[in-house]
């Protein structure tokens, strides 16, 4: 009997991708999250009032999260997650956080309010089934935003095999697997499975100009800001997914020299915005409010190197393999100049306006956060070197580096979640006194 291809098998593999990660997902969700008590610890800081719209909507009807007292205060009080996501603003309380999240976990959220109260359960927005839902929601959005990403990558001529060594890379080398399954309530799987569409869609336009793009594309900015504000910086992104200065101007001319759709497209993007505006008119009195109190941006003081750098939390230290991704720019400017430059001063001002924010590190997570909706920007350069590499060697070289920054961030996941790796104070010599130092987490 001969041998199978290997080409072949990677195929076959390739075509079972999203079934084998989702199954992944599941499983190590299920098993960290939803058996015993471990289920209450789904929604913790950030997550727990980016979810709050949800119950405070379709349970308690109150804006004014009044049922906080009771449900995060007596019924699932623990110390160790208490976190207050309400503001003082004008006398009255308003949810520091935005509403975009809230709207895209709103069908599980639903379906798991039905179930409750179909089963009998406390249908209180809190319970077990709806904190599952909240897990689940992360899985699925990342799933079908890893869809769409494999479509962006087919844009820029990548192939199976090599689509299939960066999507699982993206999965398991980032801290999107931490995210999918430790802490799926946060925004950033949203924001993701928003930023993959546009992007796709963004470079779809600027090839055929459909209108029907354009009113995709404007919803989709609309929510994308909903979920995180400052993540209308994709925007910026427009020249680099034009491809050309040409086709740029095309495209920003054909919007402005179409009155209607221009307005179709202003109508889309602000009924969406406008939701929070309500939320906020319904919990204030006032239509525009800055929930954040004092804590703003020092655009004066930016910590690039810290952001990027810092063992605290720099981006290239716990998620080296975005670093790795840089070797990509040399082929992408080779091939299309224009489009290396414009994502160059793209990304750079992401990460000068990011390294802005009067908290850096961006409070307790793991590696730098806020860039995990950016992550195509980086596997894209990525998928270049793979994909133009023409030594044996070298595309040898790079496979067997994506593999060691897999098992050196899974390792590093596996410390976080056991304290080893600090969610917000680690310095150098912690870090290298725990570096890869699993045999103090297998009685764990």
């Amino acid at each position: 009997m001969p041998l199978p291809d290997p080409y072949n098998m990677k195929k076959y593999i390739s075509k079972f991708k999203y079934f084998t990660i989702g199954t992944i997902l599941l499983l190590v969700s299920s098993n960290l999250n939803w058996y015993g008590d471990y289920w209450q610890s789904i929604l913790e800081s950030d997550a727990k009032g980016y979810y709050a719209y949800l119950p405070a909507t379709f349970v308690y009807q109150d804006l004014n999260f009044g049922f906080f007292d009771k449900i995060e205060k007596e019924k699932y009080f623990n110390e160790n997650l208490f976190f207050d996501y309400r503001h003082q603003v004008h006398g009255k309380n308003v949810n520091k956080y935005y509403c975009g999240t809230a709207i895209m976990q709103t069908p599980f959220f639903l379906i798991a309010h039905l179930l409750t109260k179909i089963s009998g359960g406390d249908a209180d927005g809190y319970s077990k089934l709806y904190m599952i839902a909240v897990n689940l929601a992360a899985i699925f959005y990342l799933l079908v935003g890893l869809f769409y990403f494999e479509k962006i990558l087919k844009n820029f001529a990548i192939n199976a095999v090599n689509i299939l060594l960066i999507v699982f890379s993206m999965v398991f080398a980032t801290n999107i697997f931490l995210y999918a399954v430790v802490d799926p309530g946060m925004s950033h799987i949203y924001s993701f499975f928003c930023f993959t569409i546009f992007i796709y869609h963004g470079i779809e336009y600027f090839k055929d100009l459909k209108t029907s793009r354009l009113f995709l594309i404007a919803f989709l900015l609309g929510l994308i800001i909903l979920i995180r504000p400052v993540n209308g910086l994709l925007l910026l992104s427009l020249p680099f997914l034009a491809g050309s200065s040409e086709q740029f101007v095309k495209g920003v001319l054909y919007l402005f020299k179409n009155p209607l759709v221009f307005l179709t497209c202003f109508l889309l993007f602000f009924g969406i915005i406008a939701i929070q505006l309500l939320c906020y008119k319904i919990q204030v009195g006032h239509w525009m409010v800055y929930s954040y109190g004092e804590e703003g941006f020092n655009f004066l003081d930016p910590q690039i190197f810290n952001i990027l750098f810092s063992y605290k939390k720099g981006l290239f230290i716990y998620t080296p393999i975005t670093f790795l991704a840089m070797s990509g720019y040399y082929y992408l400017w080779k091939q299309n100049p224009f489009r290396a430059k414009s994502l160059m001063l793209f990304m750079a001002v992401v990460t000068y306006v990011l390294s802005s924010w009067w908290n850096w590190w961006y409070g307790g997570s793991f590696s730098s956060r806020v860039y995990l909706e950016y992550l195509p920007f980086f596997f894209i350069p990525l998928a270049m070197t793979l994909q133009n590499l023409k030594s044996k060697i070298g595309k040898s070289t790079i496979i067997a580096l994506m593999v060691v920054f897999t098992i050196v961030c899974q390792i590093q996941i596996w410390q976080f979640r056991y304290f080893q790796i600090h969610w917000a104070e680690m310095t150098k010599e912690q870090y290298w006194e725990v570096f890869l130092r699993v045999d103090q987490l297998i009685n764990k």
